[in-house]
């Protein structure tokens, strides 16, 4: 066994304690993040800031029609006309200078549905607004042929379109497919339907202007429009208010629009309503019976309704199905809407008109059914 000493130990102990330092891996070190200067980087935002700024100073310019040379110029629009080939012809005329910009203030201003066919005279002073509203429907010297028409009260959504067809407006076959297919931007129009009866008491009785040739969707958007603006808060407050919806209201008065020349539509209304709530008093049981609805199904029927034809399996069959029909069966006017938000109180189910062209209202059958049987009633 060899000698040691205490010294050689410590020398050993020393030596090994650098060689172990040596060997060891290194540690991790970590990786120092390299930063960009607060000069430089407040350089890059001031620069972007600009630019942006820029661009939109610009566009505002454009949009607001601001330091634009002075041009006056005539615009046609025609039937085949959209939005995009409108703001074709606006920057080639030198009115916009960024049409990609017109088009997308177009799209929130509805610029689709107000400008029409026609001829107008449009100057740089005007901004995209009063460009939009420039070449609005009868606005200023038109070159396209225009027709007036009265769309009476009570009209279907067939007889409308036969009506528009007949003034050249557009053929029946078009407003047809415009009235199944296009987009409707009003959630009481079911856009997932491909019926074209689901305009059916939208498109609003009343005079209005139209283009010969005119767009089927600018033509039927313009009556919907109109029917949209005469519910105005009021008259949804009542909606709301009722235990109905907007359609059941609509429907509610289309059956009223046909069933009454308009002197006692409140009256009409109460027996629609006391039919709807009856649990069996009025005898009744929800059972409208209400002529105008079966003659909707039976568009070619003439002369006097028949047993046979109350048996017509139709959900507008009201003889046969009780509750509402599943749409309007006419576009009312605004007393029949009125009537359908503003029924009378009564306690009558039924009602039949006499000769003298007024009808009689009852609270039970047999008082109606004296009368049906009696000189005074006009089926006799």
């Amino acid at each position: 066994m060899a000698e040691f000493k205490k010294e050689d130990t410590a020398s050993w102990d020393a030596r090994q304690v650098r060689d172990s330092r040596k060997e060891r891996p290194a540690a991790h070190h970590r990786r120092r993040r390299r930063r960009i200067g607060l000069v430089p980087y407040l350089l890059f935002v001031v620069v972007i800031s600009g630019i942006l700024a820029g661009i939109g100073w610009l566009l505002m310019n454009d949009l607001c029609a601001f330091n634009k040379d002075d041009v006056t110029v005539t615009i046609e629009v025609t039937a085949e006309d959209t939005v995009s080939t409108v703001a074709n012809k606006l920057e080639d005329a030198g009115l916009v200078q960024y049409k990609w910009f017109f088009k997308l203030f177009a799209g929130v201003a509805n610029a689709d549905e107000k400008i029409g066919i026609g001829s107008y005279e449009l100057t740089s002073d005007m901004d995209y607004r009063a460009l939009i509203m420039g070449m609005r429907n009868s606005s200023g010297s038109m070159s396209a042929e225009t027709v007036r028409v009265t769309i009476p009260e009570g009209y279907t959504v067939a007889q409308t379109f036969a009506l528009l067809a007949k003034i050249n407006v557009n053929s029946v076959e078009k407003l047809t497919e415009a009235a199944q297919t296009v987009n409707f931007d009003y959630p009481y129009i079911d856009n997932t339907s491909q019926d074209a009866n689901r305009l059916e008491g939208y498109l609003f009785p009343d005079t209005y202007d139209f283009y010969k040739g005119e767009k089927p969707s600018t033509a039927l958007n313009r009556l919907i429009r109109n029917f949209d603006s005469k519910m105005d808060e009021t008259r949804l407050a009542k909606v709301k208010a009722s235990k109905y919806s907007l359609e059941q209201i609509v429907t509610i008065a289309s059956l009223i629009e046909k069933e009454t020349d308009g002197s006692d539509q409140a009256a009409i209304a109460a027996v629609i309503y006391n039919r709807l709530n009856d649990t069996g008093a009025g005898g009744t049981y929800k059972m409208l019976q209400i002529d105008a609805s079966l003659l909707y199904a039976l568009p070619d029927h003439t002369g006097a309704i028949t047993n046979s034809d109350k048996k017509t399996d139709s959900p507008y069959n009201l003889y046969k199905y009780a509750g509402l029909p599943p749409t309007a069966i006419a576009n009312p006017g605004l007393a029949s809407i009125d009537a359908a938000l503003n029924p009378e109180t009564s306690n009558n189910y039924y009602y039949a008109l006499g000769k003298d062209k007024q009808h009689r209202f009852f609270t039970n059958y047999n008082d109606h059914l004296n009368f049906v049987n009696s000189s005074e009633y006009i089926g006799n």
